[in-house]
């Protein structure tokens, strides 16, 4: 089979390239050489000839005399019979380039030749040549120009005569040295391509064979061996490569067993783990500590450790384990995970080297933080109402149920501590519902006036006795909003009510929706205000669960809307932010996707 990249055509190619590029350099050559001499040879006849012609005293005479005009009839028969003659086309031309006679072409038809580069040159120097394509005759011409010498001999020439010849008659002697030097070559090539299979072939077979062998040791098969049929240089090498493959069968299949058995703990492992010799060079590295440290497990193989973790607290620890030869532990903070790290340092009996194990407390870190605040923040809202109660049972026990009317505004307070309460635990179930996925969406394309007009016209009398103006500016053309319409309401809901809670009288807040210019595919609602606004520092923890501002907390509630208004735009794929300037107001934007 014919496989450029074997050995065998490699080596045979090898010759034939040499011998085309020998044979196409010697072609070339020669044939360069011919043809300059050819042009040679035609430039002498040419100029002899131009010379013998221009040199004839009527013709001299007759051009001094301006005589003949372009395309007189006796001037262009002396031209043809001239060209005749001497088999080449002559052209005549006057001392200011007008042609006055060709012998194959009529020379009214030509235009004036004064800057043809022949033509040029005999009238500035006597004599002129070039090789150029003809429009006349479609052909490449070689072309000679002598100027023509007044009669008197201190006067300048009257006119130029210039004789062409086409270039293929060179080429038609140049042709059977060019045939017979690339007939010669192909026999070469032929040659040589069949000595060179030959010779290749000898050398190739028994490498061929023991490439086979190998090929198959590669894929797995240890069973095949190559026996040795010759006692030169390549039948050592077969007994050898014999010898070798027995001692590699057993160590690969030891090897294989071991390796398999890491891999298989190594992948599964949930900590990371980096193994370094001496120098500090990463020998192994598990697919946990790749992602823990941000590398690709591959390329980290035998850098050095500083180059892989890129952080001097790792650094410090391995440099602490090394000096102490004694396992170190830290626990670190690495791009927002907490990261528990040990290096163990151990002796194998070869070499000495390192294991370090990575372990990411970032979720339990973040569940005990989320407990902790948890139980503080259901602490401190509970305690509130909690003390509330009692301090209303323990007035009426103490004798307010003698006096029915005070009695009565106990129990009312009482109950509305007890709605409170029962406020709370619902949002916090209904919180819980949402983060844990299990309330169900009704997504059905809405427009986006049905799910702002509603929460507005409800909370614009409390917007009126709060003497707050309550504005709707919605963009016209809007598309329809994918969105469970009362699931939304609640947010714009819980949005437009803080807003009332929190601006002064003679304020307005402003209900916005408008495409997102940044994402065709969503629409953005906004709640503006021109009330208290929010300090930067509380900015980025409104949407936490329980978190109030100090002014909220003089204004009741349960620090949970926010939370649950976060949570619903999420579960439809949006987005929910907010802008505020302390003292000028606040907006809280959220989006929607809209139907595609």
């Amino acid at each position: 089979m014919f496989q450029l990249h074997s050995l065998r055509w490699r080596i045979a190619l090898t010759y034939l390239v040499l011998i085309i590029v020998i044979m196409a350099g010697l072609t070339f050559f020669l044939t360069r050489q011919v043809r300059t001499a050819a042009l040679e040879t035609l430039g002498e006849r040419l100029h002899a000839n131009a010379i013998l012609l221009a040199n004839d005293h009527p013709l001299r005479e007759g051009l001094a005399g301006q005589r003949w005009q372009p395309g007189a009839e006796d001037l262009e028969s002396m031209v043809k019979e001239w060209a005749t003659l001497i088999d080449t086309r002559i052209t005549l031309i006057g001392i200011d380039g007008v042609v006055l006679a060709d012998s194959e072409t009529d020379a009214i038809r030509l235009e004036n030749h004064r800057q043809r580069e022949e033509v040029a040159a005999a009238l500035s120097q006597g004599q002129g040549e070039s090789i150029r394509f003809s429009r006349t005759t479609s052909m490449d011409m070689f072309y000679l120009a002598v100027l023509i010498p007044a009669p008197e001999v201190t006067a300048a020439g009257v006119g130029v005569m210039r004789l062409a010849l086409p270039l293929s008659k060179v080429e038609e002697s140049v042709a059977p040295l060019r045939t017979a030097v690339l007939v010669g070559g192909l026999i070469a090539m032929l040659f040589t391509a069949l000595l060179s299979i030959f010779i290749a072939e000898r050398i190739v077979r028994p490498v061929r064979r023991l490439t086979h062998v190998a090929t198959q040791m590669a894929q797995g098969n240890w069973g095949d061996r190559l026996y040795p049929t010759r006692q030169d240089e390549v039948g050592q090498l077969i007994r050898a490569f014999n010898a070798m493959a027995e001692r590699l069968q057993i160590q690969m299949s030891f090897l294989q067993r071991e390796q398999e058995r890491l891999a298989i703990v190594l992948a599964n492992m949930v900590d990371g783990v980096l193994i370094l010799n001496s120098d500090g060079r990463v020998q192994m590295i598990n697919p946990a500590a790749a992602r823990l440290l941000h590398i690709n497990a591959q390329r980290a193989h035998n850098l050095s450790f500083v180059q892989v973790v890129r952080d001097h607290r790792l650094v410090d620890l391995w440099q602490n384990a090394q000096q102490g030869e004694a396992q170190e532990e830290l626990i670190l903070e690495v791009d927002r995970r907490v990261i528990r790290a040990l290096v163990t340092p151990f002796w194998d009996g070869l070499q000495h080297g390192y294991i370090m194990i990575l372990q990411d407390l970032t979720q339990l870190r973040r569940l005990e933080t989320m407990r902790r605040d948890f139980v503080s923040n259901i602490s401190h809202e509970l305690r509130t109402p909690l003390a509330s109660l009692r301090a209303l049972v323990e007035t009426l026990r103490d004798g307010a149920l003698e006096d029915p009317p005070a009695a009565q505004r106990f129990l009312d307070r009482i109950e509305t501590e007890v709605d409170a309460l029962a406020q709370m635990v619902q949002e916090l179930l209904e919180l819980s519902r949402i983060e844990s996925g299990k309330v169900p969406l009704k997504l059905r394309p809405t427009p986006v006036s049905d799910i702002i007009m509603r929460p507005v016209e409800r909370l614009l009398p409390q917007a009126e006795r709060a003497g707050v103006d309550l504005v709707i500016d919605m963009q016209g053309g809007l598309p329809f909003t994918l969105a469970d319409a009362e699931r939304v309401q609640q947010v714009i809901t819980n949005l437009v009510h803080n807003a009332i809670k929190f601006t002064r009288p003679g304020g307005s807040i402003t209900v916005r929706a408008s495409q997102n210019a940044d994402n065709l595919d969503h629409v953005i609602i906004s709640v503006a205000d021109t009330g208290e606004g929010i300090s930067a520092e509380e900015l980025p923890r409104i949407f936490e669960r329980f978190y109030k501002v100090d002014r909220a907390r003089t204004a009741g509630g349960t620090g949970l809307g926010l939370a649950i208004a976060k949570h619903m735009v999420q579960a439809h794929g949006g987005e929910i932010w907010a802008e505020s300037i302390e003292g000028k107001g606040s907006t809280f934007s959220f989006t929607l996707p809209t139907v595609k």
